[in-house]
């Protein structure tokens, strides 16, 4: 299993963020919503921790570029974990509709399914080992950095966790 973590820890980091324009600040002001494509679209830069069950915390640091073709977002990243080779890894995702999206991660199998409900995205897939990712990103009041809460599941139960923070470079 350890060797299962630490594979899936290379390659199932998150997608590096939300973010949307920034709405002016008043008590009328609508809330902000999460806009995937204008947050990960240029460069981005996230620093955390990855937590395993019964490993030492590692430093985590994943580098993106996103850019759109046509409908479809394209983030690619960068994924480095202290005392691991570094990793490359794309994401492509699509609008299904407003604040949904739907595509592929080149180290999940199967769809990956995102979805903002105000500041906060949430992205769900599983990761080529099976085990089940899901990403929690909430949007800073700047609308120009984030809070990734990811949470790595087998079998039902929580195997690695990271926090991570997201800043549009």
């Amino acid at each position: 299993m350890t060797r299962r973590l630490s594979s899936l820890a290379r390659f199932a980091l998150p997608l590096a963020a939300c973010a949307a324009l920034a709405a002016p600040s008043s008590a009328q002001a609508p809330a902000r919503t999460f806009d995937a494509v204008a947050f990960f679209t240029g460069a981005t830069s996230g620093e955390g921790t990855l937590k395993k069950v019964f490993s030492a915390p590692q430093k985590v640091r994943v580098t993106g570029r996103g850019r759109v073709e046509g409908s479809v977002l394209v983030l690619d990243q960068t994924v480095s974990i202290a005392g691991e080779p570094k990793k490359t890894r794309q994401w492509r995702l699509r609008a299904d509709a407003p604040n949904r999206w739907s595509g592929t991660l080149s180290d999940a199998k199967g769809a990956v399914r995102a979805s903002a409900a105000g500041a906060v995205l949430t992205i769900a897939y599983t990761s080529n080992d099976g085990m089940g990712v899901t990403q929690t990103v909430t949007l800073a009041p700047d609308g120009q950095s984030a809070r990734n809460q990811m949470k790595i599941r087998k079998l039902g139960m929580t195997v690695a966790t990271l926090d991570e923070t997201i800043t549009r470079d």
